[in-house]
């Protein structure tokens, strides 16, 4: 049996943090950055690692072969076990549950949320053992035939060691936080080989704060971790684009292009929509079922397994299981498939990869998405050349402007998409409609769905982080950390008078209560000038009832989100968050001189 603390990573973390710690420390920049250096190596050695253990994996659970050569771009040969592959999936399926469930439960799922919970939920703090069940977990979902992608392990990696090292040094939680996202950009850099890619995901999808403090150490990070996997693996990208072994001539775009990926964005937006939504949907559907997780995962995995043998026995090959990179690169190849078959690979890799998450396997959504993307843009491309023939110049073009359209609206990482497929295919010809596409493509997702692929779990789970992730660091800070504790619940029929002779106007804060809830707040500082008219005056009739509750478990990101939509200056924080709130649950006040204070705190403290 899993111990309790294993189950539950809030409650390892806490006890990890049982010992009172020593004063946290803030180091410089260039003492950061060097720190970044050594996870951006540990970043790319855990590219090289996990590449080679999914390949062993692989070649064991399908050929029964004990080999690290494995090709992902290639379509390897039909296992010899014919139709008995289908078990293939639900082995591995129950062994991941297992892992997940004895050792780290942030292992579950697609990674990113995980990293994203701890950084807005948990200050940054991101368990060390989380690295070695995430890689292991998510190498056994690949390689038995989960359609799941590799990069969500290697963030997970490069995030739990920086979030670890800086938890070791006893950093503040600014700096571990970057050292946290420093890990994850230089893991996805390493992974696709691109390492402004990299760059651009951890600030655009977990930094809070994009300044020099954040920047460079990322930058440190990204570099390195991909100038080591260059020196083991290769300068090659991803996927190798073969219409473009020459020089790049820079042409112009004429307007069939421009059309044509407009109506790709329109197109992959809405795919981009029912990707979140089934995704959501299936992790729900899943956890609903009133039986084991085992169990679950035999289901979903059959599911999957079942899929990928009939992919067989239709075309030749699994498609849809594992990464996907070999249909990808046969798309890029220029091999026609189909207008069909594409369309039909579109939607057996959305529904493998939504089963497959959803039934308990561990491993990312971006290999899928550019999967999706590929098959769905040279669909787009095949259809208008049948209608407008000639005028389409290379569906492998807009099958690569499918793939950044679908990453940049699903996980809202416009400009990551952008310039990663950009660092893949180094073709300044792309970059006009490939920039339009993406664009309206999040544009579309954004006005169906606000949540992306990312945030849809986390909101699931009650536990919400911004939609639009760019805000400041201090916006992290749990809100026990910035909330006044001097304050004091007096019942409204009290006079102001008396509640003076109780009270300290200008030091205590002031709730004001009917016995049973909260009724408002008072703020003396706007009435000591009145004082003589007031005194006999009632709390009740001199309170304000602008404002909001709080839990005492959020961050001060939540808090002044819901102060913005709802109008108030003032939150008044309480144990828990269901039911009414009683008196006797308020555990403080936030008013403006908190939130000021914290903003100082933060840029000068």
């Amino acid at each position: 049996m899993p111990s309790e603390t294993a189950a539950d990573p809030e409650a390892q973390l806490q006890a990890e943090q049982a010992v009172e710690p020593p004063a946290e420390r803030e180091l410089r920049i260039g003492t950061l950055s060097a720190l970044a250096l050594l996870v951006g190596i540990v970043a790319g050695l855990g590219a090289i690692f996990f590449k080679f253990l999914i390949a062993l994996i692989t070649n064991f659970a399908f050929y029964g072969e004990f080999s690290f050569h494995y090709d992902p771009n290639a379509f390897g040969p039909p296992s010899p076990l014919g139709p008995f592959l289908i078990a293939i999936p639900v082995i591995g399926g129950l062994i991941v549950v297992f892992l997940v469930r004895s050792f780290a439960p942030e292992a579950k799922g697609h990674g990113v949320p995980e990293v994203m919970y701890a950084i807005y939920h948990q200050s940054g703090n991101v368990r060390g053992v989380v690295a070695l069940v995430k890689s292991l977990a998510s190498a056994i979902s690949i390689g038995t035939g989960a359609s799941v992608g590799r990069e969500g392990p290697i963030i997970q990696i490069g995030s739990s060691f920086g979030s670890t090292l800086g938890r070791r040094l006893n950093l503040i939680r600014s700096q571990k936080i970057i050292l946290l996202s420093a890990g994850a950009g230089a893991g996805i850099a390493a992974t696709f080989n691109t390492p402004l890619g990299g760059v651009l995901f951890a600030t655009e999808v977990l930094l809070p704060e994009i300044s020099t403090r954040s920047f460079l150490p990322v930058v440190v990070a990204t570099a390195t971790s991909t100038y080591g996997y260059r020196l083991v693996m290769g300068a090659e990208s991803a996927f190798t684009v073969p219409f473009l072994t020459g020089p790049v001539q820079v042409q112009t775009v004429n307007g069939t292009e421009i059309v044509l990926s407009a109506l790709i964005g329109v197109v992959l937006g809405v795919a981009a929509w029912a990707f979140v939504r089934l995704l959501a949907f299936m992790e729900d559907f899943f956890e609903r079922m009133p039986i084991s997780p085992y169990l679950q995962s035999v289901i979903g995995m059959a599911g999957v397994g079942l899929m990928g043998y009939l992919f067989l026995l239709a075309v030749g090959h699994y498609e849809v299981l594992g990464v996907g990179y070999a249909t990808i690169q046969d798309i890029i190849n220029g091999n026609t498939l189909g207008i069909v078959l594409l369309t039909a690979l579109f939607f057996g890799k959305l529904l493998a990869t939504c089963v497959s998450l959803g039934a308990g396997s561990s491993g990312g959504i971006f290999s899928p998405s550019l999967f999706m993307g590929a098959t769905l843009g040279a669909a787009i491309a095949g259809i208008a050349d049948v209608i407008m023939p000639g005028m389409v110049a290379s569906v492998p073009t807009y099958a690569m402007i499918g793939m950044a359209a679908m990453v940049g609206a699903s996980t809202s990482a416009a400009m990551t998409a952008i310039v990663m497929i950009f660092e893949m295919t180094r073709d300044y010809n792309i970059i006009l409609p490939l920039t339009l596409a993406v664009a309206i493509a999040l544009g579309i997702r954004r006005a169906l769905i606000t949540n992306d692929i990312y945030t849809v779990k986390l909101r699931g789970r009650g536990t919400p982080i911004p939609t639009d992730r760019t805000t400041n660091m201090f916006l992290v800070q749990p809100i026990r950390e910035v909330v006044n504790r001097n304050f004091k619940v007096l019942p409204q029929d009290m006079t102001v008078a008396d509640a003076i002779n109780e009270i300290d106007p200008d030091t205590t804060k002031v709730i004001v209560s009917d016995g049973q809830r909260l009724a408002g707040f008072i703020r003396f500082g706007t009435i000591r000038y009145n004082m003589q008219k007031v005194a006999e005056q009632k709390l009740g009739e001199l309170s304000s009832a602008e404002f909001i509750i709080a839990a005492e478990r959020n961050n001060l990101n939540d808090v002044i989100t819901r102060m913005n939509r709802r109008g108030r200056s003032y939150a008044i924080v309480i144990r828990g968050n269901r039911g009414v709130p009683r008196p006797d649950e308020v555990v403080g006040i936030i008013d403006r001189d908190e939130i000021a204070q914290a903003v100082i705190r933060n840029h000068y403290g």
